[in-house]
């Protein structure tokens, strides 16, 4: 398979209230296109700075990260800009959708950065909303949704881009267990589709389903299990 990932030597180093943490120790990792991870670990344990990391949104203090074979450190503001709006799609555990827009809206706004023409931007973001299975509730304001609809929402802002990966941020910490099934079953289908997901997660129901957990505790990353 194609190495999408690949980090050698990372650290984190952050100073909180006048002291040095090291948020990741000497991490090395490779993600293959397609995989499924899911990221476990106690609070603190530096998986939000490595989904960070990941996504481009921030630089490690030591080491190296390629997406693609290509190296983020020695990409520019402006690469690392086109790069998030374009090949990574981000998913949390708020929502982060704007009350004021319909859902349709809410995608659209995914795919400004992209400067597409409308009639393309239009066309992706029904195409998304169908895939989640939101078609009928385009025009309904998020206030009009259930949670889990409100989150289908989010993760069809993220696959209308048509990203490489997926990185996502507790995406289920809001949701009852049902409904946490439910998006699951969506974002498995959409790995099996070919979309690379990493995911971090709390909840070890969440993890089992994954082909590959990694386990974060004070800065330094075990291969729990590939299947």
């Amino acid at each position: 398979m194609t190495t999408l990932y690949a980090l050698e030597g990372v650290q984190k180093t952050y100073t909180a209230k006048g002291r040095e943490v090291r948020a990741l120790k000497n991490v090395d990792l490779e993600i293959e296109q397609g995989d499924f991870v899911t990221i476990q670990g106690p609070t603190g344990g530096g998986k939000s700075t490595l989904l960070q990391l990941l996504g481009a949104l921030d630089t490690p203090t030591k080491g190296a990260i390629s997406i693609a074979g290509a190296s983020l450190g020695a990409a520019s503001a402006k690469d690392l800009g086109r790069l998030r709006a374009g090949e990574i799609g981000f998913v949390f555990q708020g929502f982060n959708l704007i009350p004021t827009l319909t859902a349709k809206e809410n995608v659209a706004m995914g795919l400004e950065p992209l400067g597409l023409a409308k009639d393309e931007r239009d066309a992706r973001v029904a195409e998304a909303l169908a895939h989640v299975g939101l078609s009928e509730r385009a025009d309904h304001l998020p206030t009009e949704l259930s949670g889990g609809q409100q989150q289908r929402v989010a993760i069809a802002r993220a696959i209308a881009k048509q990203p490489k990966v997926l990185l996502a941020d507790e995406p289920t910490g809001n949701l009852d267990e049902h409904t946490r099934d439910e998006i699951m079953d969506l974002l498995e289908r959409l790995n099996a589709e070919g979309l690379t997901l990493i995911l971090v997660t709390h909840d070890s129901a969440v993890a089992r389903r994954a082909r590959r957990r990694l386990r974060l505790d004070h800065g330094t990353v075990t291969d729990i299990t590939r299947r």
